[in-house]
């Protein structure tokens, strides 16, 4: 049998040490097929938990171990104070593996690390923000700006929840995706379970993976006869707002990711959307007036989906979020032009920070006065903005997007 912690450590080191996002890490990785949940349970959990972990190290180590060791060490720990095992058993797996790998010099110091690891002895930092960024693995940046947007519910909008994976179905589901345990949502065939196996209704197109973050974006959209989605990938908006309007128009940067929305349209029989390969931060004036509505889904931070995603707490950095609110922008001024007069331009991102929501419809809004924000309505929880609804992880079932509704003045 292979050592339990050597798929994680692989795929781990990939992460860390190659900076490759850890759905590709797994994908790329041969891992062992029987304990694949076991190998993705732990990879996921190790980068939710990174900070914390750093701390449990560093509260043991006198220096910090090199990148292989320390990987390793987080494997394991995330496997003693996670998932329950032994001591002995991951203690024991861990040496094994130094020794498979090349850095037996390491084997005394990991053995003597995890015998003498006392969960209970762990001290968290004393002021807020550094205990906050350590109990829940957010990067101090991110911290700073949620305690000034959210006050007391920055802390919420950290909290990890439980795992759910939300199915909407093209119909009504049958009985037997019923009779498994399921929550519903406000949307009608969008259900979220704690457990779920896809299986031939899948490829049937009975039903698609779709967030409930992503399903509510999609409910502030009014229908119309001709829709741009400009930044489509994975194409489920697209898909999902195909039954509302008459043709959809997706715009995807990559071609292999455009791809992927034409097999995703065909598959779930959406035959009205037409996906072209173009950047959308680039105006083209062949398309100026042609659309009722224009969904700018803008690339973002991604930190209200760090529950599903947490490898973007390792790799976004402050900096990225002015860098970030450009791009938006200029996607935004792109295509603004392509939408008809008195028909509506939608801003959506995954993130809870404002300089990426309100404060690009407020810069947007400045340099465009043709155009004014509208009222917008959801039946899942969310925050009121000045400009549009905020979706958060405490309201929203685990949610945290953003959705501005605007009208091109008549």
């Amino acid at each position: 049998m292979t050592n339990p912690l050597y798929d994680p450590y692989v795929v781990l080191h990939k992460v860390y040490g190659g900076g490759a996002y850890l759905r590709q890490a797994l994908s790329d990785t041969p891992i062992e097929e029987k304990n694949r949940a076991r190998t993705a349970k732990v990879v996921y959990g190790v980068a939710e938990n990174d900070l914390w972990l750093d701390h449990c190290i560093r509260s043991f180590a006198p220096k910090s171990p090199k990148l292989p060791v320390r990987v390793l060490l987080k494997a394991a720990l995330y496997m003693l104070l996670f998932m329950g095992k032994p001591r002995y058993m991951v203690t024991d797996s861990a040496v094994s593996l130094l020794k498979k790998l090349g850095k037996g010099g390491a084997a005394g110091f990991v053995n003597a690390f995890l015998r003498a690891f006392d969960e209970e002895k762990l001290a968290l930092p004393a002021e807020r923000a550094a205990r906050l960024s350590v109990q829940y693995s957010f990067p101090p940046f991110a911290v700073s700006r949620l305690l000034a947007q959210y006050g007391e519910d920055a802390e919420q909008i950290m909290r990890h929840r439980p795992a759910r994976t939300f199915v909407r179905f093209s119909g009504r589901p049958a009985p037997d995706y019923l009779a498994l345990p399921h929550e519903e949502t406000p949307f009608e065939g969008l259900y979220a379970y704690p457990r779920f196996q896809r299986d031939e209704g899948f490829d049937r197109g009975e039903y698609t993976f779709q967030s409930v973050g992503s399903v509510a974006v999609c409910g502030v959209v009014e229908p119309c006869e001709d829709l741009l989605d400009a930044c489509a990938a994975p194409g489920g908006k697209s898909v999902l707002l195909a039954g509302r309007c008459g043709r959809v128009t997706a715009f995807e940067l990559h071609e292999h990711r455009a791809k992927l929305i034409r097999s995703y349209a065909a598959r779930m029989g959406a035959a009205n959307v037409e996906v072209f390969c173009r950047d959308s931060s680039v105006h083209d004036p062949a398309y100026d007036g042609r659309f009722d509505a224009v969904l700018v889904d803008a690339p973002c931070s991604g930190y209200g989906v760090v529950g599903d995603n947490p490898d973007i707490k390792l790799f976004r950095k402050e900096e990225d979020i002015a860098a970030l609110h450009a791009a938006q922008l200029s996607i935004l001024t792109a295509c603004a032009p392509y939408v008809k007069r008195g028909g509506h331009l939608y801003y959506s991102t995954c993130s809870v920070f404002e300089e990426e929501n309100d404060g690009t419809v407020v810069a947007f809004l400045k340099q465009h006065p043709d155009f004014c924000a509208e009222g917008a309505a959801s039946p899942l929880g969310h925050v009121r903005t000045r400009f549009g609804l905020q979706f958060l992880p405490h309201l929203s079932m685990g949610a945290g997007f953003y959705v501005c509704k605007m009208r091109k003045k008549a």
